[in-house]
């Protein structure tokens, strides 16, 4: 028997972990009805999002090729978590199989990444934009921005496969219940009772590429911004490219403030306190983006109202 096959022999994996969620909360079910809206507004608001951006052709730019990214981005988040906590804790099928809740865990944390990194390459956008106006169409292109969004997939997903194939080299010896409302990494690896230094080490990392780096990139990109803002002697220009960034500053906040706070006070705060907070901080930004980032912008509402015009048309052709 080789040192691999001995480490695997003596390792105890549980057959399925116990998500325990709210203790002692009444009428908690109306939550979950809340999150079940939450849900579908947000597969409406992404999802026709998405149609529209694919539709209409005058869409197909790199602008709209990140605002893709972070519907689908949301999309899929959202649905990697919603449908399963409705499913645990409404219909009370509270025990996940060690295998799922594994993947729950990927899943849940690459979308959040991918729409983390997204906002970056937003960020990027808004700079050219702004800082080299003259340059911007040859800088951000199509193949830029689809680069620069594959790299980002495939980093975090390489990250992540990492962080959770760690998982497996941990011992349980008894304690299988997970004190939140799905397979959070750091609930899981708490509960072994091998050495999990390597697992803290890497969810270290994980949280500094995916939460903190992309937020300083974010803020040395808006530093940039405001110097070159300060050049322009108009207060009119300055107040027209502000306003193009205003949104995607509103979903930096909605986003990144949940967690980073959620973070640094994670370990003083009730946890029924502290599983709201992280529900909340993973499904509102996905349900909002679509409302206040693109909905309201004029290319979008312009092409919506295309979209109905040719339906109606159409229609009157037929006629």
């Amino acid at each position: 028997m080789g040192p691999e096959e001995k480490l695997n022999a003596t390792l105890v994996r549980p057959a399925r972990f116990y998500l325990s969620g709210f203790t002692n909360i009444p009428h908690v079910k109306y939550y979950y009805v809340f999150l079940c809206f939450v849900y579908i507004l947000t597969v409406l608001g992404n999802g026709f999002l998405m149609l529209v951006i694919y539709l209409v052709e005058a869409l197909h730019t790199p602008k709209y090729m990140i605002v893709f990214n972070l519907a689908l981005a949301d999309l899929c988040g959202s649905t990697a978590l919603i449908p399963k906590l409705l499913d645990s804790f409404l219909f009370n099928r509270r025990y996940i199989v060690y295998e799922a809740c594994l993947s729950y865990m990927f899943f849940v944390i690459l979308f959040a990444g991918v729409q983390s990194w997204t906002l970056v390459t937003m960020a990027f956008d808004r700079l050219i934009a702004i800082c080299f106006p003259l340059r911007y169409h040859s800088i951000v292109t199509n193949q830029t921005i689809g680069v620069m969004l594959m790299f980002s997939w495939v980093v975090i997903i390489g990250a992540l496969t990492c962080l959770v194939k760690l998982i497996d080299r941990l011992s349980f010896c008894g304690a299988f219940v997970l004190k939140g409302f799905y397979c959070d990494h750091a609930l899981v690896y708490r509960l072994a009772c091998n050495d999990n230094s390597l697992n803290k080490i890497v969810a270290f990392i994980c949280v500094i590429v995916f939460i903190f780096i992309p937020l300083v990139l974010i803020t040395l990109t808006y530093v940039c911004i405001s110097v070159a803002l300060k050049r322009i002697a108009s207060g009119e220009e300055r107040l027209k490219a502000f306003k193009t960034c205003s949104y995607h500053l509103i979903l930096v906040a909605i986003f990144f403030l949940p967690f980073v706070g959620t973070n640094i006070v994670s370990s003083y705060i009730h946890p029924n306190a502290r599983i709201i907070n992280t529900s909340l901080t993973h499904t509102i930004p996905a349900m909002l983006n679509p409302i206040i980032y693109s909905l309201k912008t004029e290319e979008v509402v312009n092409s919506t109202k295309k979209i109905f015009k040719r339906k109606k048309m159409n229609k009157a052709r037929k006629k």
